[in-house]
């Protein structure tokens, strides 16, 4: 145990902890030059594309020095602030960290965030700063920014390129001498905290885990503790580039369990596992359900697709537990899928691996978060759907979820950046100067003010410099009103939204214009209208196509021309009747570009 070190990488996106991480595989000899690519540990190539880490991944690597040979246990963490979760679990099985920046960017607010859990962990940090060998680089200022961020001496803090690999054998130095060993005793009943787990389509669902305390054997019998499940632990072993089996794990060692479960759901993120015969007195801290920020239904274009995507959905699941689905079904788009996502970027990989890996085309309404509805009968309903809200005659109030946000911004930008937040029913509670030129801004804002737009704007004020991050802070009282568009006066449920009062006049009035535009002609009258409860907002007419059915009338008197008129008016009317106006597919996601 005294030879063996865990640790993960702390950093913002597109900082280079991947590339490090390849650096560290490489010189410590754990992959063959044959089988190298590059973000070897980013097996998705949605991931390579994008170049941010949305798994994470362990791997065990073997370092020789000063004639010890030395266990190094890499536990990779996704950078995006949707996935903080699975962050804090990867922190919580570590004892050190690399803090990775970026000598370029400087720290940024997702850094910061993932940093004071570290701390809160009580891991050993160790801060380095990567990109050095670009011309941009700024280590000064930078080793300033952490000197400040972490209380650290500016001797303590290593320059590294990953590209170059310049450095990276002292980060492995500085992981053996700074990191402690794992503190944890093998005799004591077995505790082992599960921080990730995968599908493997032959074996079932296996689960990564470090042990704490204790001993774990192959054939044991253990148990779940938080979905209390027993399970015989088939198969025990280490994760180097591929899982090598052993006979025996014990505490402080990294590895994989395989005991034949076939459900996503039974093995949670976070949970304890522990014998059978002789169970740990309580499980590890920290576990909690996996709750969605955001929600959205997702249709198959072509309605007989809808078995296809449902077994899409399934196996998708298997790889992604985050992701929760219930079905739901609406009059313009047939049977589909209300999904549970962690954030707009989770949306995102979730549309993109349906379209690569099951070629499944889908449409998705407008995202919104949960909102709690509070009846006139003191009862409480979760609304995740415009169409679940109560009508207004039996609604006391409506409360909606808040978060906490930091941005990190050039000075230059911070007036346009206030602006948006106060536009999003913000309230700016702090703004820090970090240097001459960085400001570091916190303010609440409702979370569905941000999963709409929010992360495109600022990019685009702040030209790409701003980092965002932000956590769930609780519920508070707002005045929320459902939104409905109506043609013809049929609702269409597809198009719902809920949103503020005082925004809810012109969002209806912009929807109107904008499928004013999208809404193909017919032989009739179409009148969109936005409306709230029985309450018409806003209204515009899509015009009739209309045949000129007083040609033939060359003079004569007026009645001729009346008697005609009258007759194709009729003739209108009784269509009105029948007709039905078809809402085209890119009318649903013009919603979600109004602006």
């Amino acid at each position: 145990m005294k030879n063996t070190r865990n640790f993960c990488i702390i950093a913002h996106i597109d900082h280079g902890k991947s590339t490090l991480a390849d650096r560290l595989l490489q010189i410590t000899h754990s992959v063959n030059e044959r089988d190298f690519q590059n973000q070897m540990l980013d097996n998705m190539d949605l991931e390579r594309e994008r170049g941010i880490t949305i798994k994470s991944h362990a791997i065990q690597m073997e370092y020789e020095q000063d004639g010890q040979k030395y266990l190094l246990n890499l536990i990779d963490t996704p950078g995006h602030v949707d996935f903080s979760y699975e962050v804090s679990r990867s922190i919580a099985a570590c004892e050190g960290a690399l803090l990775i920046v970026d000598a370029t960017q400087g720290v940024q607010a997702q850094t910061i965030s993932t940093l004071y859990q570290a701390i809160e962990n009580d891991l050993e940090i160790i801060p380095v700063l990567n990109k050095m060998d670009l011309d941009a680089a700024m280590p000064e200022e930078v080793e300033d920014q952490i000197i400040e961020l972490i209380g650290c001496n500016r001797e303590d803090i290593l320059h590294a390129s990953g590209k170059t690999g310049a450095g990276v054998d002292k980060i492995l130095e500085s992981i053996i001498s700074k990191i402690p060993a794992p503190s944890g005793d093998p005799e004591k009943p077995l505790e082992a905290l599960i921080f990730d787990s995968v599908f493997n389509s032959f074996r079932g669902i296996i689960a990564y885990f470090r042990v704490l305390n204790g001993t774990v054997r192959k054939k044991d019998l253990v148990k779940f503790v938080n979905i209390k499940k027993e399970y015989y632990a088939e198969e025990i072993g280490v994760l180097k580039m591929g899982m090598l089996p052993r006979e025996v794990l014990s505490a402080g060692d990294v590895g994989y369990i395989i005991s034949g479960i076939k459900t996503a759901a039974e093995v949670k993120v976070g949970d304890t596992i522990t014998h059978v015969a002789r169970p740990c007195e309580k499980a590890i801290d920290g576990f909690s359900e996996v709750k969605p920020m955001l929600f959205a239904g997702i249709y198959p274009v072509d309605a007989d697709d809808y078995e296809e995507l449902r077994n899409s959905i399934e196996k998708l699941q298997l790889n992604d537990a985050s992701l929760t689905y219930t079905l739901e079904s609406s009059a313009a788009l047939g049977f589909g899928f209300r999904c549970g996502f962690l954030g707009l970027l989770h949306m995102e990989i979730v549309q993109e691996r349906l379209d690569r890996e099951f070629d499944m085309d889908v449409i998705t309404t407008v995202p919104n978060v949960q909102y709690l509805a509070h009846t006139t009968k003191g009862e409480v309903v979760e609304v995740h759907n415009p169409s679940g809200m109560p009508e207004p005659n039996y609604l006391d109030y409506v409360e909606e979820p808040y978060i906490k946000g930091t941005v990190i911004t050039k000075s230059d930008y911070v007036g346009s950046i206030i602006k948006l937040v106060i536009d999003k029913r913000g309230m700016l509670q702090d703004q820090v100067y970090l240097s001459t030129d960085r400001v570091e801004l916190r303010f609440e804002i409702p979370l569905g003010e941000i999963v709409f737009d929010f992360y495109d704007k600022l990019k685009s004020i702040s030209k790409g410099y701003a980092s965002f991050d932000y956590y769930q802070t609780g519920y508070e009282k707002s005045k929320l009103v459902r939104l409905d568009i109506l043609l013809n006066g049929e609702m269409v449920d597809a198009l719902s939204t809920l949103t503020h009062f005082d925004n809810a006049q012109s969002f209806g009035r912009r929807m109107c214009e904008k499928l004013k535009d999208l809404i193909p002609r017919q032989q009739f009258d179409v009148a969109i209208q936005a409306a709230i409860g029985s309450k018409i907002i806003s209204r515009e007419t899509v015009k009739a196509l209309r045949k000129d059915v007083t040609a033939k009338c060359y003079g004569g008197d007026i009645t001729r021309k009346r008697k005609l008129l009258e007759k194709q008016k009729k003739g209108k009317k009784r269509m009105r009747q029948v007709g039905n106006v078809e809402v085209p597919q890119s009318a649903f996601l013009a919603v979600l570009k109004l602006d």
